[in-house]
């Protein structure tokens, strides 16, 4: 019998304290992690499709590298200062209004504090204890405020009190991550030109694209086919209509009575 196999039938008494802090302490290291991959897919995602349907729409319309390297570049570099200023207020924000709700919570615990053992009561309850333990237990939990506090916080607002989200840090992957696939659909005009570089930024981007779905599956655990197939789909989709639409808008402009 291995390792794993021993633990799943092993009863709680025979789990050491300093091993369960110590898988725990693990366990939230991994979270954090996956969640900062999260953002640097996410972010990597986006600059590409968003960079990729510029570049092809201006190389449809101009046919010209300097033309498409230009706004290829102030695309990519906005969206980088955009999504990094936008990932750090949103999380600098998201974490204040968690720290007023908590504050909220713990001024419940010093000022009522059998309303809020009552609720953690009712939260058990409804999670699947008998009315009986359910009180119980919220009975022994209200017998130290500060345990009463995280569990109000962790199960009425699914918050954690000690969260440790970095703003700085988020919005730094997600400017790096924006960047770095931003840059990918440009790289070809540096090469070539015209349609070439039209069909070789796509196809590069595409399978950038499908290389960060099946990247994705290994923590999302879905089928690395379809996660890949999926977000290539979307930057294939980004591609084709910018120079679709490249390609139609200099006619518009012109019937409208605008000088090219």
């Amino acid at each position: 019998m291995d390792v794993s196999t021993a633990r799943a039938h092993a009863p709680a008494s025979d789990f050491d304290s300093g091993w369960i802090a110590a898988h725990l302490e693990r366990e939230r290291r991994e979270a954090s992690v996956l969640s900062e991959i999260r953002e640097a897919i996410f972010g990597a995602q986006d600059g590409l499709t968003s960079v990729l349907a510029v570049v092809s729409t201006v190389g449809g319309a101009t046919g010209q590298p300097f033309a498409v390297l230009i706004a290829g570049f102030a695309a990519m570099l906005a969206g980088v200062f955009s999504m990094a200023a936008g990932e750090y207020m949103s999380s600098k924000s998201q974490r204040e209004i968690f720290e007023a709700q908590i504050a909220a919570e713990a001024e419940e615990v010093e000022q009522r504090p059998g309303e809020a053992e009552a609720e953690v009561a009712f939260l058990l309850e409804r999670e699947g204890l008998a009315p009986e333990s359910a009180q119980r237990v919220a009975h022994e939990i209200a017998g130290s405020k500060q345990v009463l506090l995280r569990t109000m916080v962790e199960k009425e607002l699914g918050l954690s009190v000690e969260d440790d989200v970095n703003a700085l840090r988020g919005a730094l992957v997600m400017g790096a991550a924006f960047g770095v696939g931003g840059l990918l659909p440009i790289l070809p005009y540096l090469f070539v030109s015209g349609t070439t570089a039209v069909v070789v930024s796509v196809s590069l981007a595409a399978v950038a694209l499908f290389g960060m779905g099946v990247a994705k599956s290994r923590f999302t655990r879905r089928n690395w086919f379809r996660s890949g197939l999926e977000i290539f789909a979307l930057g294939a989709f980004a591609g084709i209509a910018g120079y679709f639409f490249g390609t139609l808008l200099p006619a518009a402009l012109g019937i409208a009575g605008i000088p090219g």
